[in-house]
């Protein structure tokens, strides 16, 4: 029996949510970085704004110095009956290939959520309890 050579594949979760009306659902992207011919692909009932974020989320790692590996990566955005819509996917796609990658460790992701620039519109915010990522106490005033 001819064993394959074992190549140890990358894997990456992040927790985040779809807007259904004024309600939230939950969503996980999950980043999958493998062996292969080099592709990226988005699953999961996602609408054409977010499979754009395909190249959204490629030019701004390029603009920060950082290129994907040659490799196939797989983004599922479960589950997969809900329709996901928008742009607000990008930065946990951008922050799960940060993760898949082994650029940002996960453990930094969980402890220190989203940076101080980052501010969530106050819908997001009533859903974050559902997230791992715990968004800071105060928050600027709007406008």
């Amino acid at each position: 029996m001819i064993q394959k050579d074992r190549v140890p594949q990358m894997h990456a979760s992040i927790k985040t949510v779809a807007f259904r009306g004024i309600d939230t659902i939950p969503v996980e992207v999950q980043v999958h970085v493998a062996n292969g011919l080099p592709a990226m692909a988005i699953v999961g009932l996602a609408d054409k704004a977010v499979a754009e974020s395909r190249e959204r989320v490629r030019a701004a790692l390029a603009s920060i110095g950082l290129a994907l590996p040659p490799k196939r990566i797989a983004i599922n955005l479960a589950p997969a009956d809900v329709l996901k819509e928008g742009a607000h996917y990008d930065l946990p796609i951008a922050l799960g290939l940060l993760v898949a990658i082994g650029t940002v460790p996960a453990s930094r992701c969980l402890r220190r959520g989203f940076p101080d620039c980052c501010h969530p519109c106050p819908r997001a915010r009533r859903s974050m309890s559902q997230c791992f990522i715990r968004l800071p106490a105060s928050f600027p005033p709007a406008g």
